[in-house]
């Protein structure tokens, strides 16, 4: 068995409780209080700083140089995927030329939430998103490039396949006015294929694992699967 088909199998009640959790269902039938949104916007916001750490840490632990560049390319991806965020907080930029050819920029072009940096910086992250961002730090200091890819991927894989079961459940639900744009996020091909990148190497890294480093694997990809879990709750709940 391949080592994230391992992690997967050990996870798979838990993941199964991602697709059928009322915050998923809400916007898979476009029916979530936007307001729950809004809350889950500035704290996944939150958590994506946080995150993009744990691949800073992971470039230094790497030890090679494709290991390397995989670290790199994802804090850059993850700036891409802050950019949904902005979409919807009315950050987003569109770049136009003038006439004389220079950049012409138009802010809150969409201007969904009309959420300010000012109102980031003073909003405080959740119990729950501080101890999984921390969780993940921790594993990103004290372990190796193994451990930091099945920190990582448990949130990265994720929001693939509940994107996923939702357009598999509602193909209607891309083309969603409100909801549809974070749908296609996290279905956009570039998004999948660095998915796909850091479960190859995943199997790259372990392939000399013995069945001890496998099963500490299992439990750092259980944990953050599980605070997962628990950050669809705290958005459901709008959790402090």
């Amino acid at each position: 068995m391949k080592t994230t088909e391992r992690l997967l199998s050990a996870t798979k009640e838990i993941w199964d409780a991602y697709n059928e959790h009322p915050f998923v269902l809400g916007i898979q039938d476009g029916t979530l209080d936007r307001e729950k949104f809004k809350y889950y916007i500035i704290q996944d916001y939150l958590y994506l700083e946080e995150y993009a750490k744990v691949f800073a840490v992971g470039i230094a632990k790497a030890k090679s140089p494709e290991t390397f560049q995989l670290f790199s390319k994802y804090v850059t991806l993850i700036e891409k995927e802050l950019n949904i965020h902005r979409s919807y907080m009315g950050q987003a930029a569109k770049v136009q030329e003038a006439p004389d050819g220079t950049p012409d920029v138009h802010c809150g072009y969409i201007d969904r939430f009309a959420i300010s940096k000012k109102d980031l910086e003073t909003t405080p992250r959740s119990l729950d998103n501080l101890s999984y961002t921390s969780y993940m730090l921790r594993v990103a200091y004290e372990e190796g490039e193994a451990e930091i890819l099945a920190a990582i991927l448990s949130c990265a894989y994720s929001y693939e396949m509940i994107a996923r079961t939702i357009v598999e459940r509602n193909p209607s639900a891309v083309s969603h006015p409100f909801y549809g744009e974070w749908i296609k996020g996290y279905t956009d091909p570039g998004y999948c294929g660095a998915n796909a990148l850091l479960m190859d190497m995943m199997e790259r890294v372990t392939e000399h694992y013995t069945e001890v480093q496998l099963r500490h694997l299992t439990d750092i990809f259980t944990a953050c699967s599980r605070y997962e879990l628990a950050f669809w709750e705290l958005a459901w709940n709008m959790s402090k």
